[in-house]
């Protein structure tokens, strides 16, 4: 079998890809991360221009209906271009939530994630790491409580929060009793937050959401080891670039042969990485009984190489690699972050091990 992306598919990659070099250079990028957010809502409408924000929002709400491959293409686009935007959140991991929640309560709020002109954050943290005891109840009607490393959710319109492993709410940011704090990370380019919820009326609460639930973090692991993918090209790319003009001993140094093997064992990791990422999305939408074990092993191996070619790309930099006139610190602390949003590397291949009976359920 010849696995290889479409025609339609290479347009969209080539399409995104041109418009991030155009709209979002790394230019762009340093004046963003000053910024309150730097999920600019001028970028995002562009993008909505172009049909990504509802790229998985059915086309009876005004999407395109397309796939998860698809998707995670143009997370790969904007992790390569270390682009500030809700993505993950909004159009993947709302979107596929909502989508297969169904019903008139879901589906409503579908429309204006695909227009753009609402933007969802995520607070999901609490299905595999609880931290500072945090956690969100659900009484008589009201929500309390605190979620930690909400995804997107500062700057945004709404969080979709999970309240447990079956209820899903959608919260109103600037509704009476919530409050969000933008967490700093290393990673200027993601908003990721914490919601404390006190007393707050959701706009809507979706019971018996396990499945739409389970979907949501499958879909937003394998997206956001696409973006980490595409960081890692970035970094590739870049490191393989200076190698052929930095000069040392009259030489430029990716004559030298150390030089020349860690370039092209960054390569040799990216390759069979990108299989396996066309895999794994694939699967979500052809083969989706075995996606959750393909979710975990995706993003935990992402994970694992990312932090390697980060470290190897920046040491080919020699010292300027570290420093911030250089621009790849923006690529390396993506990569930093994007390696615990959804789970660490040993939460996903304890998952994945239990799900394949090697170990005791939890």
């Amino acid at each position: 079998m010849d696995f290889g992306l479409s025609e339609d598919q290479l347009l969209l990659e080539q399409t995104v890809r041109s418009f991030l070099a155009d709209q979002v250079p790394i230019e762009r990028v340093r004046e963003l991360r000053d910024a309150d957010c730097p999920n600019d809502r001028a970028i995002w409408t562009a993008l909505a221009e172009l049909g990504i924000t509802g790229i998985l929002v059915p086309e009876a709400q005004g999407g395109s209906a397309l796939s998860l491959l698809d998707a995670a293409l143009v997370s790969q686009a904007l992790g390569h271009a270390a682009t500030p935007a809700p993505f993950l959140s909004s159009a993947v991991m709302a979107s596929v939530a909502l989508r297969e929640a169904g019903g008139s309560d879901a589906e409503a709020w579908l429309g204006g994630i695909a227009s753009g002109e609402q933007v969802f954050g995520v607070a999901v943290t609490e299905l595999f790491s609880v931290r500072e005891e945090a956690g969100v109840r659900l009484d008589a009607g009201k929500l309390g409580g605190k979620v930690m490393m909400a995804i997107d959710a500062h700057g945004a319109d709404f969080v979709l929060v999970v309240v447990d492993a079956e209820t899903l709410a959608i919260v109103k940011t600037d509704a009476p009793g919530v409050g969000i704090e933008r967490l700093p990370t290393v990673d200027a380019t993601r908003c990721t937050a914490e919601v404390v919820l006190d007393g707050v009326t959701p706009e809507a609460v979706l019971q018996d959401a396990g499945r739409a639930i389970e979907r949501m973090l499958q879909a937003g692991r394998i997206a956001l080891a696409a973006d980490a993918l595409g960081a890692c090209e970035s970094m590739v790319e870049q490191a393989v670039a200076y190698a052929q003009v930095r000069r040392q001993f009259d030489r430029v140094i990716g004559s030298f042969q150390a030089v020349k093997h860690m370039c092209s064992e960054m390569i040799a990791e990216v390759e069979p990485t990108r299989s396996l990422l066309w895999y794994a999305a694939h699967s979500f939408d052809t083969l989706p009984d075995e996606t959750p074990l393909l979710a975990c092993h995706v993003l935990s191996h992402v994970s694992e190489i990312a932090r390697d070619i980060a470290s190897v790309a920046t040491q080919v930099h020699g010292g300027i690699g570290w420093t911030d006139e250089q621009n790849l610190h923006f690529w390396f602390k993506r990569i930093a972050t994007a390696r615990h949003l959804l789970g660490g590397p040993e939460i996903l291949r304890d998952q994945a091990a239990r799900l394949q009976g090697y170990a005791p359920a939890a």
